[in-house]
């Protein structure tokens, strides 16, 4: 399944893809025993914090904006074809929503500090880079490409913004106007999982690297899970300590197993 990447630039979109690797294991480790500090785990020590919406802004959009500079630019060849087009065109419509439309939907939302907010900027910035690249001037992907596995791939991606939007918007409603404090989600795959959203987005990015078929979305989609994965299970924990009656068969992050 994984294509190493090696001529021209193409040699340090290798050392992209093997440095996602390393921190993969890295993140899974730490975030297994400690909490990212944001959202409602935010807490001191992580340096001064920045207003949510202007952080899910700016740490989100270097996504479109990395792209739209390589193609601008650079040459990009293998944007003549339509299975390339096509997977950029899945990849920018996630971070189109992340930045240009989720942070301004956010109701409230704690502040994020500055240490995660940074570490968010340098992954877009960085991922950005890897997946328009590899597909814009690298992957010979001709219309022998449309196979079962790209169509499932595809099907995949959008199964899983579907689950992840529903998500978000479940997540924004659960208080009515002048309410605070938190609540337990119900509805769509919140009836099976606690971590909803981190489960559309896993599927979003396995489906993505299924398409691509490529080192580039493979350690993404496995970076993906390394980092919100553990988050999931934190939210499971934090979920069934706070509420008695938090319900009892919901699992934390695959339904019916995990």
């Amino acid at each position: 399944m994984i294509r190493l990447l090696w001529k021209d630039d193409m040699k340090l979109l290798d050392y992209i893809c093997y440095m996602y690797l390393v921190n993969s294991v890295f993140v899974v480790f730490m975030l297994t025993f400690v909490s990212a500090p944001y959202g409602r785990y935010s807490r001191g020590g992580w340096g001064f914090t920045i207003n949510a919406k202007v952080a899910w802004f700016i740490q989100e959009v270097p996504s479109i904006l990395i792209p739209i500079g390589i193609m601008l630019y650079t040459d990009c060849p293998k944007l003549q074809y339509t299975p390339n087009r096509i997977l950029i065109s899945l990849f920018s419509l996630h971070y189109i929503q992340r930045s240009l439309v989720y942070p301004f939907l956010i109701k409230g939302g704690k502040p994020t500090p500055l240490i995660p907010f940074l570490l968010a900027l340098v992954f877009c910035t960085i991922n950005g880079y890897l997946q328009f690249n590899y597909l814009a001037k690298y992957a010979d992907y001709g219309n022998d490409w449309f196979s079962l596995r790209f169509i499932a791939g595809v099907m995949l991606f959008f199964t899983g913004m579907f689950i992840n939007l529903q998500s978000d918007s479940i997540l924004r409603n659960l208080r009515k106007p002048g309410e605070t404090g938190y609540k337990i989600p119900k509805g769509g795959m919140f009836e099976y999982v606690s971590g909803a959203n981190f489960l559309g987005e896993i599927i979003e990015w396995c489906g993505f690297a299924l398409s691509v078929w490529a080192s580039s979305a493979a350690v993404f989609a496995c970076f993906t899970i390394c980092n919100i994965g553990p988050r999931a299970l934190q939210h499971h924990r934090w979920y069934q300590k706070k509420f008695d009656n938090y319900p009892a068969k919901r699992k934390a992050l695959i339904p019916f197993i995990l």
